[in-house]
């Protein structure tokens, strides 16, 4: 008897995936419709798969509905088109001018730590405070790459054990990866999100916010205490896939004893 083949699941139609990300994000038909100067009905039957869009169409909907440039390039080829938006590594000779701010923009913060994650948190490059301050918490084993940021910082393996406040943190970083998914609709991300759910949690503690106007990560370290806030960087106009799911991770110290600390360590 012959073996049943399988066949791989066809990706929706175009229609159907911008339908759905207009409810993501929680837009109507007509508003829709006026922001991107198309008639509503035109823009319902693009939705049902009565009219094809345009190449143009595709890219003006995308765009006003903020769909990841990733994403951008799964819809024009659900629609038919090429894709727009290429993907290239940072080590690509094009790329050596977006590799270089990086690079700089990790230099400069030195000694507060400052680290720059892809899409799925994985580590793509960091500076030399990151590189010491890991070095001194956690098992070298574990800094192996591919390097989860998130996935180290939740782990009983990985910082857990030395987070201070590790109930609000995780909380903190939870609701971010929640809130990460909504807007992309990853399912690499959406995977994180359940994995890092599932960790055990703090038997103690409290995940509300303590009372100030930063959630801090506070560390316990061989050289005492670090309490450190974070802001994230984004370029601000990427046309490039890799560039547009890049960001940079910077530390500072909350504290004048944590930039002390951290000057020594780093």
């Amino acid at each position: 008897m012959a073996q049943a083949q399988h066949r791989p699941a066809s990706p929706p139609p175009v229609g159907a995936m911008l339908r759905e990300w207009r409810q993501r994000r929680r837009r109507s038909q007509l508003d829709l419709s006026l922001d991107a100067a198309v008639s509503q009905r035109h823009l319902s039957c693009v939705e049902s798969g009565r009219a094809a869009p345009s190449r143009e169409m595709v890219l003006r909907l995308a765009a006003e509905l903020d769909v990841p440039l990733r994403e951008r390039n799964a819809l024009l080829l659900a629609a038919g088109f090429a894709p727009a938006f290429r993907e290239r590594g940072l080590d690509d000779p094009e790329m050596a001018a977006a590799s270089k701010a990086v690079e700089t923009l990790l230099h400069a913060h030195m000694p507060h730590p400052a680290l720059a994650v892809d899409r799925g948190w994985n580590l793509v490059s960091a500076n030399a405070a990151v590189t010491a301050l890991l070095g001194a918490l956690v098992d070298p084993a574990l800094l192996a790459p591919p390097l989860n940021v998130l996935r180290l910082s939740l782990d009983p393996g990985g910082l857990a054990p030395r987070i201070r406040n590790l109930a609000e943190w995780r909380a903190h970083l939870l609701e971010r990866l929640r809130r990460e998914v909504a807007a992309s609709a990853d399912a690499g991300l959406a995977a994180l999100l359940a994995e890092l759910s599932a960790l055990p949690a703090p038997e103690s503690g409290s995940a509300a916010p303590q009372g100030g106007i930063l959630v801090p990560l506070v560390l316990d370290t061989p050289s005492g205490v670090l309490s450190l806030i974070s802001t994230t960087t984004v370029f601000g106009t990427p046309a490039e896939v890799t560039l547009s799911e890049l960001a940079i991770e910077t530390f500072f110290p909350a504290d004048a004893e944590s930039a002390e600390r951290l000057r020594a360590i780093a």
